[in-house]
């Protein structure tokens, strides 16, 4: 009976694996493929791999995409702490819980309400400061910045339950201010929680296709939109290789981050 049990969980665990990593591992050996076919292995080649750097609209949307990614996830990361902070100091919990719920409509809400939404409103302010071309970076980044917001708050709030409430009036008793008790116990606390909140609101802003679609102006495109216009034709595998190289640097991140993250807790262990 013991043998049974432990073979279903790792079973399901097995087929969860292979649902969500399959397409992957199909992507990522189809981009050594020799001929054009994204679907036929003819042989192998790195020749996709060197097409992608000779391909200079590529280039451009992987650039505008990776800047929008870098400045959106800065920014909600510093907006999301700061609200978190705040969030965690309010005294009466029926007013944190509604500021809370209000924080999180953006990630409930599905995408394309929230992409027709943000261009509307866009369009209106546009049209108010009478400016027909409102569209492009600076409303593709305003629009980042607001669904990557709760991902950030919910990634540091828990961070900060687990801090105990007294080491900050403790340092401000040995004769530190508000702020500096903040940056010198406070924010060394909750690092993990705003490093995984900065690569959560990295790695979504980089995906994102829906919301970009419809605030996203033709003087900027990110690569989802330029990928998209492709399948209107015919994606090649270059498409695959680039593919492939944008998940292998961000699975690389990601282990490094935990690895340091480990590295860290143990430190404060010890």
């Amino acid at each position: 009976m013991t043998g049974r049990k432990k073979v279903l969980p790792n079973l399901y665990i097995a087929l969860i694996m292979l649902f969500l990593y399959a397409p992957m591992l199909v992507m990522i050996v189809l981009s050594f493929n020799s001929s054009v076919s994204t679907s036929v292995m003819s042989g192998f080649s790195l020749k996709w791999y060197a097409e992608v750097f000779r391909d200079r609209t590529t280039l451009h949307a992987l650039y505008n995409t990776l800047v929008l990614a870098v400045f959106s996830s800065l920014i909600a990361t510093v907006i999301g702490t700061v609200a978190a902070v705040g969030l965690y100091g309010m005294k009466k919990k029926w007013l944190r819980s509604m500021v809370l719920t209000v924080t999180n409509i953006p990630m409930m809400n599905p995408e394309i309400v929230m992409g027709i939404s943000l261009m509307l409103l866009f369009v209106f302010v546009g049209n108010l400061v009478g400016k027909t071309d409102v569209l492009g970076f600076p409303t593709m980044l305003i629009a980042h910045i607001t669904f990557n917001l709760p991902y950030v708050i919910l990634s540091v709030l828990p961070k900060l339950r687990k801090i105990d409430p007294h080491l900050a009036e403790a340092a401000q008793d040995l004769g530190c201010t508000p702020v500096s008790a903040f940056f010198k116990v406070v924010l060394p606390n909750i690092s993990s929680g705003i490093i995984t909140g900065l690569m959560m609101a990295f790695t979504l802003s980089l995906d994102d296709f829906v919301i970009s679609y419809f605030v996203s102006g033709p003087q900027f495109q990110t690569l989802p939109i330029v990928i998209f216009s492709m399948t209107k034709k015919h994606v090649k595998p270059d498409m695959y290789a680039l593919s492939t190289l944008i998940f292998v640097s961000v699975l690389l991140l990601l282990v490094i981050m935990n690895i340091s993250q480990d590295r860290a807790e143990k430190k404060r262990r010890a």
